[in-house]
């Protein structure tokens, strides 16, 4: 019975797999909206600097209203994380290309990346709530930020080191077992959503360390968060990877040291002095 069977050299038949022209598209398409979500996040922070330099906005939740924020934080992640993403999302239309065409396929791709940013979505919710919270805690008591930044440049610093990080890095950085196993689910109009949903909750869990910094140094804070996407997208492609990702928790951990005597650390909180 083996006899009859390919070997795994074997090249597949071209109508298997996605065109070369389709997977370029793909791929320019995603960076194209990268782009374009950096631009919206540079204008956005252009609108709310005075013309002094510093900030005309509220710091934190920057006074937008829930679904004003989720819109602009999900814009957020498209630049921040589409780039490390896209591998991933080519690597799944490679599997869809061989089953679907034409505007299937590009519906099916679209609900994996929707399925993704919705778990990003989901993370966006419980970041309002602590801005809001800790807009709260540092408007009424200025000092209190010092201890709040510290806290968490710590918890990044501990994420980064953490078996969960690692467990969730391992497979941003090598999709394929679960990709493989994602074929296998039944076919349903919401199975690329569902995929999408996953790929992002593993996502949230390698990276959710490193955006919560983003509290300290502020959630419009361009350079930080340009930062963040390099070592993100560096993390998950480059071989080394998870030694940038150890040195990044240590530099963390360095700088919750020193975030209570050296406010400079601390944009994004100390704004509230000036409000």
């Amino acid at each position: 019975m083996l006899r009859n069977r390919p070997p795994l050299s074997a090249p597949l038949r071209p109508g298997n797999l996605l065109p070369a022209r389709a997977m370029a598209a793909a791929w320019s398409l995603m960076m194209l909206l990268a782009v374009l979500a950096w631009v919206l996040v540079v204008g956005q922070a252009d609108s709310g600097t005075d013309a002094d330099g510093g900030m005309d906005m509220a710091p934190g939740t920057m006074g937008l209203a829930l679904p004003l924020f989720l819109l602009l934080w999900v814009i957020m992640m498209i630049a921040m994380m589409f780039p490390s993403l896209a591998p991933v999302a080519i690597t799944w239309a490679r599997g869809i290309g061989r089953q679907s065409s034409g505007a299937v396929r590009a519906a099916r791709i679209a609900q994996f990346v929707g399925g993704y940013l919705i778990a990003w979505t989901a993370f966006g919710l419980a970041v309002y709530g602590i801005l809001t919270v800790t807009d709260n805690v540092v408007g009424g008591h200025p000092e209190a930020g010092r201890w709040i930044g510290a806290g968490a440049f710590l918890l990044a610093g501990v994420h980064q080191l953490s078996p969960l990080k690692n467990v969730c890095l391992s497979h941003c950085r090598s999709p394929m077992g679960q990709l493989v196993r994602y074929a296998g689910y039944r076919s349903g109009a919401a199975r690329d959503l569902r995929v999408g949903v996953h790929h992002g909750l593993y996502c949230v869990g390698c990276c959710w360390g490193l955006m919560i910094v983003l509290i300290p140094l502020g959630t419009m804070n361009i350079a930080a968060m340009a930062a963040l996407a390099v070592v993100i997208f560096v993390e998950k492609l480059w071989r080394l990877g998870p030694v940038l990702s150890t040195a990044v928790g240590v530099i963390f951990l360095v700088l919750a040291a020193l975030a209570p005597f050296q406010s400079w650390l601390l944009p994004g909180l100390e704004q509230h002095a000036g409000m």
